[in-house]
């Protein structure tokens, strides 16, 4: 059995950074395989854009680039990306032919710590200050990294926190009552989870997977949070192989109506 001549994947990051993120595994990309990373206003050193103020803003700007891409198309969110990947397709379904979640962020905000912490005065510029801060990287790097990363790429890595305009303001947009307030999305999806991951509990893939009718969840042994980091050749092929499936899924659907 052979791969569709031609497919699309459009990535979107989490809070903080940027298209860099997944800058690891283009050089993996197979010729078939359109991948392009997105670097949403606000985030990273791209300047924000105050017309902005919500979510469904921010699933509009982002509508803009996957118009761009030929079909078929998959749009993979990462963390906050996950979760604008989520109201995207509260608005604009029939554009896609599948979605990757990857650990995306919405669920138990109002029990998890972070989340909470992030609720009280001057945390969110305290937060990110320590993301961005060069005393701070080496423990960071700890924290969320569990194999070796080129030093070169992790300054940039945490560069782009100091630089990201929005961080706060992903607070703000991404909560429960937004969270609470999905409609269900009849889009072929895979949730994707690192079996490793400690920034979000693979436990809270149960509660995307009731708003995905069409979805299904896929974890893979040893990889943390950030495997387009870490594995980034293991990454692209994983990518590749998931955005087949459920382009695959999707064209047997619309053969069987």
């Amino acid at each position: 059995m052979t791969t569709p001549a031609a497919r699309s994947v459009l990535a979107v990051h989490g809070n903080g950074g940027g298209a860099f993120r997944f800058a690891r595994l283009v050089p993996h990309v197979q010729p078939a395989l359109r991948f392009e990373a997105v670097t949403l206003p606000g985030f990273a050193q791209v300047p924000a854009d105050p017309a902005l103020q919500t979510l469904q803003d921010y699933a509009a700007r982002l509508h803009e680039r996957v118009l761009a891409l030929p079909r078929p198309r998959v749009l993979l969110g990462h963390g906050i990306g996950g979760s604008i990947a989520l109201e995207y397709g509260q608005h604009y379904a029939e554009a896609l032919d599948g979605m990757i979640l990857h650990a995306p962020v919405g669920a138990r905000l109002d029990q998890r710590l972070f989340p909470r912490l992030m609720k009280l005065p001057g945390m969110r510029t305290a937060g990110q200050r320590v993301f961005a801060s060069r005393l701070t990287r080496p423990l960071m790097r700890r924290l969320l990294f569990d194999e070796p990363v080129p030093a070169d790429y992790a300054h940039q890595f945490f560069e782009e926190y100091r630089h990201c305009t929005v961080f706060g303001q992903m607070f703000d947009l991404i909560t429960a009552p937004w969270f609470n307030g999905l409609a269900p999305i009849d889009t072929p999806t895979i949730l994707l989870w690192g079996a490793e991951e400690r920034v979000l509990k693979v436990e809270q893939a149960e509660a995307f997977l009731r708003l995905l009718p069409q979805g299904s969840l896929e974890i893979v042994p040893g990889w943390g949070h950030f495997p387009m980091v870490e594995h980034p050749k293991a990454y692209a092929r994983y990518i590749d192989e998931l955005a087949w499936r459920l382009i695959k899924g999707s064209s047997a659907a619309e053969r069987s109506v």
